[in-house]
């Protein structure tokens, strides 16, 4: 009966100890969960080209189909496409182009104006490459050459850490920082 009793008083010990500050219990609305952020624009100019095609792809060009959410727990079974982050207004809604509001905001706000991709903090980006495809050349005012970029680990935003862990990165690339990618027209 001690000895039951003993091991009930050590579970309850831990479990309140880890619901203390500095336990790991708190959470952020990003955990596990990373984003790729690519600022895709032509040389000499600041913004970024719309509407293009942007895919994870593998060594051999193909895109990459995320069967049952192994790389993202977005759009399972689909391709890994990028999407532009967007506008959201007043009421936290999305903006229709041409929409104004007085409280207008990205609702990636780290992203900006960039195009962005939700990935699993376990995705092996390195084991990647994206390809970037003009597909409608009429829209952007001429064509860019398709052009495929190997993606690194470091490429991905971790949206979950505290500042001690940012406060040892202080050496080599900087995280966080949109992949600065510069197109060529054809």
């Amino acid at each position: 009966m001690k000895y039951a009793l003993l091991v009930v008083v050590s579970l309850l010990g831990l479990t309140a100890k880890a619901q203390l500050p500095g336990g790991n219990a708190m959470h952020c609305g990003y955990d596990f969960t990373s984003y790729i952020v690519l600022d895709v624009h032509e040389s000499g100019k600041k913004e970024n080209i719309k509407n293009l095609k942007i895919t994870v792809v593998d060594s051999t060009g193909r895109d990459i189909i995320n069967i049952g959410n192994r790389y993202s727990f977005k759009n399972a079974n689909q391709p890994m496409a990028f999407t532009m982050n967007y506008l959201i207004g007043d009421n936290n809604l999305r903006l229709q182009p041409g929409e104004i509001a007085k409280k207008e905001r990205y609702f990636f706000p780290f992203a900006k104006d960039n195009y962005l991709l939700s990935v699993a903090n376990t995705f092996p980006a390195d084991n990647f490459s994206v390809k970037i495809e003009d597909v409608d050349g009429k829209e952007n005012g001429g064509k860019f050459k398709t052009i495929i970029l190997p993606l690194y680990s470091y490429n991905m935003y971790i949206l979950c850490s505290n500042e001690s862990e940012q406060a040892a990165v202080k050496f080599g690339r900087k995280m966080n920082k949109p992949v600065d990618i510069v197109l060529e027209l054809e």
